[in-house]
């Protein structure tokens, strides 16, 4: 089985465009359409036909290229169940633990709910590799519109036991300003202060920082790690729940 091609490209202000493309099949994917124009220059580049979208959301940064790819296109549009009725143009729905097929591979969908009670990520087990979405970020997580820090947190845990080289695609390039964050909450972590020399070389020069992996995050993103006594040292929560923890660590972002 040929190995997968991916093209992740920028879109509006700071989303991440994914394409998924299998050589043998030709059968290409969009994880998720910020918008129409980006996605069909790159397939017209490739000579890509759109087959398949993958939606993990309903919000509008992520679907509103839905129905002009499909005009154009005529794609299979799929999403979660939980949110079929504001996916634009939706053919299938989906929910956590069911299997979908794309190029004859199995992709697994995993239901995540905090940033939309409805979000999913999909995963290629053969191929690891996770589209996350607006659930993981790079040295982040998704903001809590819908769902509780409980929620979230444990939607996190599905995705931290996936097996740590793991690629991970993320929803948007958000990844500067949650290093610039994830040290004032972790300030003796050397693999983290490595991190963020790394990134902001990487964005001086234009480039793009994702993808990441599990074993990156897990090691190094503070959202995954309400459990490192250092990080409750900071927060001076020794003896908090891991849920408080991560809790506390989503707010102070929130106001950084």
């Amino acid at each position: 089985m040929a190995h997968l091609i991916i093209d992740q490209f920028m879109s509006r202000d700071d989303n991440f465009a994914v394409l998924v493309h299998d050589p043998e099949s030709g059968e290409t994917a969009s994880i998720d359409a910020p918008e129409e124009e980006p996605i069909r220059i790159k397939l017209n580049e490739h000579g890509w036909a759109l087959t398949h979208i993958l939606t993990t959301h309903r919000h509008a940064d992520h679907v509103e290229g839905n129905i002009n790819l499909k005009q154009r296109f005529g794609p299979t549009i799929i999403g979660p169940e939980a949110e079929a009725d504001r996916i634009p143009g939706i053919d299938q729905s989906v929910k956590d633990g069911d299997r979908i097929t794309f190029a004859g591979r199995p992709v697994n969908v995993i239901a995540t709910p905090g940033h939309t009670m409805g979000h999913v990520c999909y995963h290629f087990p053969e191929d690891r590799l996770l589209f996350a979405a607006d659930t993981l970020f790079v040295l982040g997580c998704g903001r809590l519109f819908e769902g509780s820090p409980a929620d979230m947190w444990a939607s996190l845990q599905k995705l931290m036991a996936l097996p740590d080289d793991t690629a991970v695609y993320c929803g948007h390039e958000y990844t500067l300003s949650n290093a610039r964050f994830a040290v004032t909450v972790d300030p003796d972590n050397a693999e983290l202060a490595e991190r963020l020399k790394e990134i902001e070389a990487l964005r001086a020069d234009g480039k793009p920082t994702a993808p990441t992996t599990i074993g990156r995050e897990k090691a190094t993103n503070p959202f995954l790690r309400p459990h490192d006594p250092a990080i409750r040292r900071t927060l001076g929560m020794d003896n908090a729940s891991d849920t408080e923890v991560f809790a506390e660590i989503r707010q102070r972002k929130d106001r950084f």
